[in-house]
């Protein structure tokens, strides 16, 4: 039936042809193609307002149709589709079907063909996704109209449409994500993003509510970017599992651009905000409150409240049954992550949902609590589902360094997903919920605390996701980080360490460093550098290669002299090599890995030497990440460069750090020799495989692998490990490793070698696992690293010109490698002996001030290698300049060593020498000071050569300077000055002289005669407090650097066995109250010496003594660092090897040092028998407890305690007879007073720490020089059972004093032992007590140090329970029952109780030294040691008292035996017997406060 004509005054449809068919009579499809085609392009050119609407009834009722909509080509309904919203568009806003029509089937027909919508939905949109098709047009139209018209808000009109919308939401979607490329490879359009983005924000719109399945496809998308749940997105086609293959191939890309599916549905959010936020709420609230429900639901009982907070782990246990299922666990991450990325693309979303995860911060589940504070976290810094970004690039080893100066670079590889990016301020927007994030920092679970802190440390280092932070609420968050970095929880601390790796040096800088630096107590960084000595190993580790990183990325600024940059980050070299003091091996081996990987790279810098540029090999350099692209580096010298960096952190480092820092490389040269022996018995054992002396060298072997493990943790893993590499018997890695150690290698030759190693063990087929945990910190320690001769022409250089001020620096260093390693300047001596020719004084012009340091250099070079010194005419005539006008005058001395260690004509010129600086000197002269430098090395040097000068030389020194005084005294009586005048360094050099002369002494039978008049001068000095004129008119200045340089003399002399014996004990006790000085400066550099000398073995026992006297020293730093020493000392004489000839004397050291302890104590100008003062003295007693006993050596001591009361006094004795002693020799009390003393505080000592006290047999012998046997049966008995101690006149008895003052004493250390180190350096270090201010300025000997008042403020302290006073002598049944027990047995064989002489003393030190170092390079090491010594004769002239109090401690640790941990059973909180407080569980792993455990 043909159309009726349409009236022709109306423009209207004027296509008439049929478009549908009865059954079985279907039209052609050519011709339905044809006839879609037309109706299609005339209602395309038609507008909407000028047609006849009632023309398209007809074409809309026959497009409509079933034959249509459900035509089996895709062309027809392409062309259908075109047609119908061509229909819906011109018939708007009327539409030409009713729901029904759009939706249901028409009743009648055999088939039930879908609805249009139905077509469009399932057949045209899916299509979409290949753009090769060829209908794309077609399609690309329908899809257009539909969002251009908005017809598709009909779809909202049909009944029960929630399928249709699903279906079209999650087709979009797919098509978006799904598979993008056609196979031609060719993308969609953006015009199909826009267009399906317009018509689901319409369908959002206008609908009144969505189906909860839209909502969760929409919300779904923005998961895409996160790479753990890209997978599960979307549906289950196979269009889903391409995606998943395509992501999988490219995750390791970097996106450009966010995904379009992730872009569609953040249009969708930002468009229709508020329906949105509905809907995602209620998505929300589906998930997290029926979690939260679920959790808090479940019968928690009130009692949890009273559990103790800081029990996470059984909290845990507990909350996990009551909480959500795993299942439910995994959809509230999903949840959680999807707050994330919601918040990046449309936080306006989430104005409902930040609320409820505000709730979840209150949960009683702590996987709630974790899961709500992580987000927030996380939201706040603008950190998406991705994750956060990759932490910042922090590479020691680039070159160039980074520069602050330097515009901020962005990576052209960031990641668009993981850069942190917040719309909006998140404090601002939700101020509420921040401060209740901000409270979670004091929440009771370490989880939580953890989680918060890293949230904390992105919120910082993201600047809150791009759009900054408050100046209030940055610093706030940063004082919070500190906090966390001192948390008691080591997961809390650890935690804060990695946040703040997190940051990039920049950040440090500006943002950590804004409330201070390392140095500023409570900072982030100085906190960071306390946690490198934290009592958990894995925090020390992270913290340490932390703070490391952090200086190697600054050193480029450190060495412009950025002043904000030194304030902030310049001490953290110190803090990193103060934990060797930790005397810890793990701490040890961590050092050498941070010093060699992070401050001093081995790669670095990473660019090619000169001469391998100039051969054309630039396409080898090293390209790095932080290179600012400077041309620069094209023509650098790597070593010039490496030798700043070296010289840059050196100039950084504090006293104590630099000490360690030259020790450890001094320790090279020892080590060396004992790997190079090593290597040799592995090339003898052959693997495994010897044809003679099988037993001799597995025994050799197995002592040097022994003697190896000592110096490493976990000796017993150590010792598998060297045997094993023994075994594999790789020839290659021997040399390698010889190339390390040798001298002779360049930086270059030592660098490869060590690569090249490492790459052999690791392919080694053989190699255990961990082999190279074991060689890698051997082959650190024994390398030629920083004493290389590559760095020596550049150490030179920057002596001279002083470039960025590192010419003191660079002759500190140069001096170091003079005397350690002494062959790397070889190369390089001529060029120094040419420059001081240069710069040789006359009496006109003075040499360069960095001349003394070359001249020393030079010094220590010649007694190795005298060859190497030229022998010219000239070198020798600049030699003898330095000799006469050389200053300062130590410039002299060192010329005088080079002369005489070098010249042919070393009589002829020595003589020369004298006679120039004898002939008319006199004071105040022209290089006086330099003659008199010079007499005093030529009277030690060549004595006999100046023996017919010498009677003038001892007139010189005496008479012309020693008793001579020319300053004007002041009012002040006894002062120490930093300067030095003329008149004192004078006097200083005028006493050397003197000791020189006896040091150089050939005749032991003269020596007594020689020496008496030097030791009467140098007792003088020390008792008369530095005065030697009768008018007592020395200068104040002067006295304490007198007294203090004949203490050191004695010192000095002691070190020699003829020269100790002419010390009486008398002279000694004297001595000993140097400890004692008023002045910090003379009582430390006394100490600092004998600790050194004590250190090497040089020193008798009897000097183990005098660092007890510090029981009342008022500064806290000194007394800590001795007991360190002490202990350190105490532990390494415990622990030589039983098999060694001699040990078992040697471990009794410190035991039988008791014994002159209680003798020095004796004679102890403020001793007194009051019961007040024997409790100050028991405190002397306690220290040597606290820092020696321990429940081994404990019945030893007790042992000695009882001895000396079996004895009376040497001393006292002759005093008391005249030098004449009787058969019956008068008592002097005072020893036993002390003896019963000592026994009574060891008691309760002993009880204290629960110790039990055994009787020992009788073979410790006393000193015959101190000590005498009481011959007289019925005398001893009498003294024995007379108990000495009187009683208090009130108060609590002797023995509860005693008591409490032990007890006392253990709070103080456990105190002492909780406090931070920081803090205690401080309290030490910078605010003395007013005690020690008011004694630097004590008048007079008694005033030395107050004991008495020290004391009296602890011994004021009454015990709690107060018993009754007892009678003396032999009413008090327990003590003296356990003396009279030892006494009864060991009188029973006095017999053996013969007095040892003090030369017996002697021969136990020296079979000390002669086993402490006895191994494979034991010849090697005793010339080597011979060769050190007599340097260090030449160092101990020097007036710098800055070497400091550890230096002894230092040595000590470097040795090729070293000391082990001191007392280890206490340095491990976790074998504590109560249980650990936060504070001490955040501890220093410090050897200081091992004692105070104690």
């Amino acid at each position: 039936m043909e159309p009726e004509e349409p009236e022709h005054h109306a423009p209207g449809l004027q296509f008439n042809e049929p478009l549908s068919w009865r059954a079985g009579k279907p039209i052609a499809v050519a011709d339905l193609l044809r006839r879609l085609q037309a109706l299609s392009m005339e209602m395309r050119d038609m507008e909407q307002e000028e047609n006849e609407r009632e023309s398209f009834t007809h074409v809309a009722k026959e497009l409509a149709s079933p034959n249509l909509l459900a035509h089996k080509d895709k062309g027809v309904k392409a062309w259908t589709a075109c047609c119908l919203v061509d229909i819906l568009r011109l018939c708007a806003p009327d539409a030409p079907y009713t729901g029904q029509q759009l939706r249901a089937s028409r009743r009648g027909q055999e088939l039930d063909p879908a609805d249009i919508f139905t077509m469009l939905i399932t057949s045209i949109f899916p299509a979409l996704s290949d753009p090769s098709n060829a209908y794309n047009n077609q399609h690309m139209y329908v899809l257009q109209s539909l969002a251009q018209v908005k017809s598709i808000v009909l779809l909202t009109d049909i009944p029960s449409s929630e399928s249709l919308t699903l279906h079209l939401f999650t087709s979009f979607f797919d098509i978006l994500s799904g598979s993008s490329k056609s196979s031609t490879g060719e993308q969609l359009g953006k015009n199909v993003e826009f267009n399906m983005t317009q018509i689901l924000v319409i369908l959002v719109d206008e609908s009144t509510n969505l189906p909860s399945e839209v909502v969760d496809i929409v919300v779904a998308q923005f998961l895409r970017t996160d790479p753990r749940a890209v997978r599960t997105i979307g549906g289950k086609g196979k269009k889903n599992g391409a995606t998943s293959a395509i992501d999988d191939r490219q995750a390791t890309l970097v996106l450009k651009e966010l995904p379009p599916a992730y872009n569609m549905a953040k249009t969708i959010c930002n468009t229709c905000p508020e329906k949105m936020a509905r809907y995602v709420s209620q998505y929300f609230n589906d998930v997290i409150l029926d979690a939260s429900a679920s959790s808090t639901g479940n019968g928690v009982g009130k009692d949890r409240s009273h559990r103790r907070k800081s029990d996470d782990l059984d909290e845990s246990d507990d909350d996990l049954p009551s909480g959500p299922t795993e299942d439910g666990l995994k959809e509230l991450n999903k949840a959680h992550r999807l707050l994330r990325e919601l918040w990046r693309a449309s936080p306006a979303v989430l104005q409902n949902v930040i609320p409820q995860l505000e709730a979840e911060l209150s949960a009683e589940n702590v996987q709630l609590r974790l899961l709500a504070t992580q987000t927030l976290g996380d939201i706040v810094s603008g950190i998406g589902a991705a994750g956060p970004p990759p932490p910042p690039i922090m590479d020691p080893a680039a070159y160039p360094p980074v520069s602050l100066s330097s515009p901020m670079e962005i990576p052209s590889s960031q990641n668009l997903l993981t850069t942190p990016s917040s719309p909006q301020p998140f404090p601002q927007a939700h101020p509420q919920a921040y401060s209740h994030f901000l409270g979670r920092r004091q929440d009771k679970s370490t989880l939580i605390r953890s989680a918060w802190t890293t949230g904390i440390g992105h919120i910082l280092s993201t600047s809150a996701g791009g759009v900054g932070l408050s100046q209030h609420d940055e610093q706030r968050l940063v004082s919070d980080l500190a906090r966390m970095l001192g948390d008691a929880d080591e997961k809390v601390r650890i935690a804060a360490v990695k946040a703040v790796s997190n940051f990039s040096f920049r950040d440090v800088i500006q943002k950590l460093g804004s409330v201070g630096g390392i140095t500023t107590n409570g900072s982030v960084l100085a906190t960071l550098a306390e946690r490198v000595r934290d009592r958990k190993h894995h925090v020390r580790v992270e913290a340490m290669r932390v703070l490391a990183r952090i200086w190697g990325v600054a050193a480029g600024e450190v060495a412009a002299g950025n002043e904000q940059v030194l304030s902030i980050i310049g001490a953290a070299p110190s803090k990193i090599l103060d934990t060797f003091y930790a005397n810890d091996m793990e701490i040890n081996v961590l050092l050498d890995h941070v010093s060699f990987e992070l401050l001093l790279p081995l790669g670095y810098p990473p660019i090619k030497a000169k001469a391998a540029k100039a051969s054309g090999s630039n396409s080898q350099r090293v390209k790095d990440s932080q290179t600012n692209g400077d041309g620069d580096s094209e023509s650098a010298d790597p070593d010039k460069i490496r030798t700043e960096r070296i010289l840059v952190l050196v100039k950084q480092l504090d006293d104590k750090a630099k000490k360690v820092f030259f020790a450890v490389q001094s320790r090279q040269v020892t080590l060396a020799k004992i790997v190079t022996a090593y290597l040799q018995r592995c090339e003898d054992y052959n693997g495994g495989v010897m044809d003679e002396n099988e037993k001799q060298i597995k025994d050799h072997l197995t002592r040097l692998i022994e003697s190896l493990s000592k110096i490493l943790p976990d000796p017993s893993r150590v010792s598998s490990d060297l045997w094993k590499f023994a075994k594999m018997h790789d020839r290659r890695s021997y040399q390698l490793i010889r190339f390390c150690m040798t001298p002779e290698s360049d930086y270059r030759t030592v660098y490869k070698a060590i690569k090249e190693f490492t790459k052999r063990v690791e392919a080694a087929p053989n190699a255990p696992a961990g082999l190279l945990d074991t060689l890698i910190p051997l082959l650190y320690r024994t390398s030629i690293i920083v004493y290389n001769k590559s760095h020596v022409p550049a150490i030179m250089e920057y002596s001279r010109t002083d470039e960025k001020e590192l010419a003191s620096t660079a002759h500190e260093i140069l001096k170091e490698i003079s005397s350690r390693t002494p062959e790397v300047l070889k190369a390089h001596v001529q060029e120094i002996c040419r420059i001081l020719q240069e710069q040789a004084p006359t009496h006109k012009k003075p040499n360069d001030a960095g001349a003394v340091d070359d001249l020393k250099a030079c010094a220590a070079f010649a007694q190795r290698f005298a060859k190497e010194i030229p022998q010219d005419r000239r070198f020798v005539q600049a030699m003898t300049s330095f000799a006469l006008h050389g200053t300062p005058p130590e410039a002299a001395k060192y010329a005088v060593s080079i002369m005489m260690a070098t010249s042919d004509k070393k009589e002829l010129l020595a003589r020369d020498l004298v006679t120039k600086s004898v002939q008319d000197f006199k004071y105040g002269s022209e290089g006086f000071l330099s003659r008199l430098a010079t007499l005093s090395q030529l009277v030690f040097l060549v004595s006999q050569e100046v023996d017919e000068e010498i009677d003038d030389i001892i007139d010189i020194a005496i008479k012309q300077i020693l008793l001579q005084v020319r300053t004007p005294s002041s009012t002040a009586d006894y002062i120490w000055s930093e300067a030095i005048d003329d008149e004192c360094a004078a006097k200083c050099w005028a006493l050397k002289i003197l000791v020189n002369r006896l040091r150089s002494h050939q005749d032991d039978s003269t020596l007594p005669d020689t020496a008496d008049p030097v030791y009467i001068l140098l007792s003088t000095l020390i008792k008369k407090e530095g005065e030697l004129s009768n008018t007592k008119h020395t200068p104040a200045s002067h006295k304490p650097r007198l007294r203090l340089l004949a203490a050191r003399s004695f010192l000095k002399l002691c070190t020699s066995k003829p020269h100790d014996a002419l010390l009486t004990p008398a002279a000694f006790n004297a001595l000993a109250e140097v400890a004692q000085d008023p002045l910090l400066e003379v009582r430390s550099s006394f100490l600092q010496r004998l600790k050194k000398y004590a250190a090497q073995s040089k020193l008798p026992q009897r000097f183990y003594t005098i660092p007890f006297l510090l029981a009342f020293e008022p500064v806290q730093s000194l007394k800590s660092e001795t007991a360190t020493w002490i202990r350190s000392r105490a532990a390494f004489f415990s622990t030589i090897g039983t098999h060694q000839k001699g040990a078992a004397k040697a471990s009794t050291v410190m035991e039988s040092v008791f014994a002159r302890l209680l003798s020095l104590l004796a004679h102890h100008p403020d001793f007194a028998d009051t019961a007040d003062d024997l409790l100050d003295f028991a405190r002397y007693i306690i220290f040597y407890l606290v820092n020696v006993a321990n429940p081994d050596n404990v019945s030893l001591i007790y042992h000695v305690a009882q001895r000396v009361k079996q004895c009376s006094d040497v001393i006292s004795a002759t005093r008391l007879t005249n030098g004449k002693l009787a058969e019956v020799s008068p008592i002097d009390p005072n020893l036993y007073h002390l003896s019963d003393l000592a026994q009574l505080v060891i008691n309760k000592f002993a009880d204290a720490h629960s110790w039990s006290i055994q009787t020992l047999p009788a073979k410790i012998r006393l000193p015959s020089s101190l000590f005498v046997e009481i011959k007289h049966h019925e005398f001893a008995v009498r003294i024995a059972e007379k108990n000495y101690l009187p009683e208090p006149e009130e108060g609590s008895s002797m023995e509860d004093k005693i008591e409490a003052l032990v007890r006392a004493s253990l709070r103080a250390g456990r105190t002492s032992h909780k406090k931070r180190k920081s803090d205690a350096d401080d309290v030490g270090e910078h605010r003395p007590s007013k005690k020690a201010k008011s004694e630097s300025h004590t008048k007079g000997k008694g005033a030395a140090l107050p004991i008495r008042k020290a004391s009296k403020a602890t011994a004021t302290k009454t015990p709690k329970a107060k018993k009754v006073v007892r009678e003396q002598s032999s009413e008090v049944p327990p003590s003296s029952e356990r003396r009279r027990s030892g006494r009864v047995q060991t009188s029973a064989v006095s017999g053996k109780y013969a007095e040892r002489d003090d030369s017996e003393d002697d021969e136990e030190m020296e079979l000390l030294n002669e086993e402490e170092g006895k191994d494979e390079a034991e010849d090697e090491e005793e010339e080597a040691e011979e060769e050190e010594e007599e340097d260090e004769e030449e160092e101990e002239e020097e007036e710098d008292d800055k070497a400091g109090e550890e230096d002894a401690h230092v040595e000590a640790e470097v040795e090729v035996t070293p000391a082990p941990t001191i007392n280890g059973d206490d340095q491990d909180g976790d074998k504590r017997a109560e249980e650990p407080t936060p504070d001490e569980e955040m501890q220093d792993h410090d050897a200081d406060s091992n004692a105070d455990e104690l």
